[in-house]
């Protein structure tokens, strides 16, 4: 693989879509990124290629407007094995996702004598980043698939009972049952949920009565529902996905005028200010060749909207659907490091692989990239047991028990926490230990009396590389 990044200008056009790419005498081309440059000015194209060719190649830059010249400035290709770019995941991982707390043990009763030999008992509570996974209504009473859900997640996407569709398949008829049991089990289990989705901008995805609505008409259905939905929900969920995918489709701002996407993250904020209102789209960190959901296109869209609510946060949800062929996870880098530069909440908030047999390594190469970004806020898989349908991967048979997919889950769930430990600290009173970010319960016992004190100590990432903690015993 190779990160490759250059300086591009455009002689004319204000929004020219210039790509660069590898071809190989064998005539194959490699896309390597693509930005969105503005005339006069220049504009860093950042990528990465992830090729098994070893052959010469042109580097080969290309316009959309045919008549625009291209310059290019300091062209750079840096190549990395995949070992070396493992190293790099796991550096990030513990600069980004733990901290390390410097505990300096006293005892109280003797003018401040430090305590070596001191047993200190570190107890996880709640750990901070959520990962999660997608439910469906197979939930419902199944207590089986609710055991194997609640025993691993702290967040989820439901996938399809909090769609229109789902919620009045006939128009005047709502129908919340599966959504209510769905919300009332997560919260019943700590579980958080994404409200997915008010509104989704795709024409096949509406319910049936919808499509052929008057404008007038689908106003004020538009307005019914996302008053039904968030209101019921208010407080609820920590999130909704307002207009879902709408860089790709535009269903009602066809029928209804170009702010519509605008007025219902305004209508959205009014009903639920407790919840992040979010965009949610694919091809933003899975494919550059897409220019709809380029992230610098998801950038103005989103700004657009963030204007419309008065500057409250707006989620960038990258649904992260990748195809059955090696991710390109250095053009994954670079555009998750586009959208955490506007220093909105990132999530990863559908990810898959299409089946291939390299599904599961794909997944976990993925899944690190998301984890070691410090832009990245949240990860959802979209994904579950073998009773649920219409997903490409699984996590579970039909009895529950793990497919190597639901192996390779559970084995970063548990690599990505502080599991509860005991140690001892040295002849100073001393003990340094790096925790991922998390509330925890630290207990420590005097070495020759056992009395001992708890405190909780919340790590997360407002404290700086080395913390230190000062706690005097009561003899």
């Amino acid at each position: 693989m190779e990160d490759f990044r250059s300086w591009v200008q455009a002689s004319e056009g204000s929004d020219n879509i210039i790509t660069a790419a590898f071809r190989y005498s064998s005539g194959a081309a490699t896309q390597a990124g693509t930005v969105i440059a503005k005339q006069g000015c220049w504009s860093l194209l950042k990528g990465g290629i992830v090729s098994n060719v070893t052959a010469p190649a042109h580097i080969i830059f290309k316009a959309k407007n045919s008549s625009a010249q291209i310059w290019v400035d300091n062209v750079s290709v840096q190549p990395f094995t995949e070992e070396q770019w493992r190293s790099h995941q796991d550096q990030r991982i513990s600069m980004v996702r733990k901290r390390t707390i410097r505990l300096n043990i006293s005892d109280a009763n003797d003018n401040g004598k430090t305590l070596g030999g001191a047993k200190v008992i570190i107890n996880l509570v709640k750990q901070h980043f959520p990962f999660g996974c997608s439910m469906s209504k197979n939930i419902v009473n199944n207590q089986a698939y609710q055991s194997w859900f609640s025993s691993r997640f702290r967040v989820t996407t439901f996938q399809n009972e909090l769609k229109w569709y789902d919620n009045e398949p006939t128009q005047g008829k709502e129908n919340y049952a599966n959504s209510d049991y769905m919300i009332n089990f997560a919260h019943s289990h700590g579980i958080s949920v994404r409200g997915h989705n008010v509104f989704w901008d795709n024409f096949n995805f509406q319910p049936y009565w919808v499509k052929g609505l008057s404008p007038d008409q689908l106003r004020a259905a538009a307005d019914k529902r996302i008053n039904s939905v968030v209101s019921r929900y208010r407080g609820g969920v920590i999130s909704w996905d307002v207009v879902n995918e709408n860089l790709h489709f535009r269903f009602f701002e066809d029928k209804l005028g170009n702010d519509f996407s605008k007025s219902a993250y305004w209508k959205a904020h009014q009903l639920d200010k407790g919840a992040t209102l979010f965009m949610n789209e694919y091809n933003t960190v899975e494919d550059g060749r897409d220019p709809a959901s380029l992230p610098q296109n998801y950038v103005k869209k989103l700004w657009e909207i963030q204007g419309s609510v008065g500057g409250a946060p707006i989620g960038i949800g990258l649904q992260s659907h990748f195809s059955q062929f090696q991710p390109n996870i250095v053009y994954m880098r670079s555009a998750l490091d586009t959208m955490g530069a506007t220093k909105m909440p990132v999530w990863l908030t559908e990810v898959d692989v299409k089946p291939n047999p390299n599904q599961v390594k794909y997944l976990e190469q993925i899944l690190r990239e998301g984890f070691a970004h410090p832009a990245v806020q949240g990860i959802v898989l979209w994904s579950g047991p073998a009773v649920d349908s219409g997903y490409f991967m699984t996590l579970a048979d039909n009895k529950f028990s793990n497919t190597p997919g639901g192996d390779l889950v559970d084995r970063l769930l548990k690599e990505w926490r502080s599991e509860d430990a005991e140690f001892t600290t040295d002849d100073n009173g001393l003990l340094e230990v790096s925790l991922f970010h998390g509330e925890y319960q630290v207990t420590v016992v005097h070495p020759t009396t056992n009395s001992s004190t708890m405190l909780s100590v919340d790590i997360n990432d407002k404290l700086p590389a080395k913390e230190s903690f000062h706690i005097h015993i009561h003899v």
